[in-house]
This record gives structure tokens, sequence and C-alpha cells, in this order.
């Protein structure tokens, strides 16, 4: 699989599609990830299957999706915290996810991806502190 990470610049693309690519071979899968530009991307799709769309760009996604669309690319817009994903793990479920992959549901934006590792126990519930104004009051 073909993956193209977009930002504005290429700088902030360039980690992303590293992070990806490392993760993918760490999984034995042959992909291969590169960065590019929104002023490059009309040529850039005609040699990938997924893009995936920095969030900053969020504004040209529908273009960005209609141009994809007429080469059979997949478009994701990817979540604002996508640069704290260090080892592409979670950046390549989503890749997966929108790909068609089998393997589980299909992460979202703003949670990690499920694992096959052992369930952590949930956490005992805690109650939100209460404002000043609801403590002064009574009322919960």
């Amino acid at each position: 699989m073909r993956i193209l990470v977009v930002c504005g610049a290429g700088a902030s693309s360039t980690f992303v599609a590293q992070r990806v690519r490392h993760a993918a071979h760490a999984q034995g899968l042959d992909y291969s990830a590169f960065a590019g530009t929104e002023q490059s991307l009309p040529i850039d799709l005609d040699a990938v299957d997924v893009v995936l769309v920095g969030p900053h760009l969020a504004h040209a996604l529908e273009r960005i999706e209609r141009d994809a669309a007429a080469r059979g690319t997949t478009v994701v817009l990817l979540p604002s915290d996508i640069f704290a994903d260090r080892d592409g793990t979670r950046t390549l479920a989503l890749v997966r996810a929108a790909a068609g992959s089998p393997g589980g549901p299909l992460p979202t934006a703003d949670a990690p991806p499920t694992s096959d590792a052992e369930p952590v126990p949930d956490s005992p519930p805690t109650s939100a502190p209460l404002s000043r104004s609801t403590a002064e009051s009574g009322e919960s």
C-alpha cells in the first residue's frame, strides 16, 4: 500500500510518514509512506492508495476528497493529536481501517486503536468536583 501524508509545507508530514512506515514494517506489512504538500497533491495522488491529511488542512478536505475520488484514492483526515503518535501504530490503524483491512472495529479519531493485549480493568467511577456555586447551594 502506498500512503501519502499531506501537510502545508511537508515538515510535520515527514515525521508522520516515517512513523507509519516503521509501524507497518514492524508488523510485516509492505507499505510505503511519504510526505507531500498541498501544492504537490495533484501530482502525488496518481501514485498513492491512501492520503492522510494533516488536521490543519481540514479546510481543504472537501477538495482533496473530490480530487482523490476521481483516482479511486482513500482520504483520511488525521486527528489533531496525531503528532503524539510516536510509534505510528495509531496512524497505521487509521490507514488500515480506511483501506478496509480486517482486524476488528474501526478506530475513532479520538481514541487509540484497540489491541490484542489483555483488557485493563475499569477504574472505579469518580465524581466530578463541585463548582463553588453548586457546593455553596448544597446542590449536586
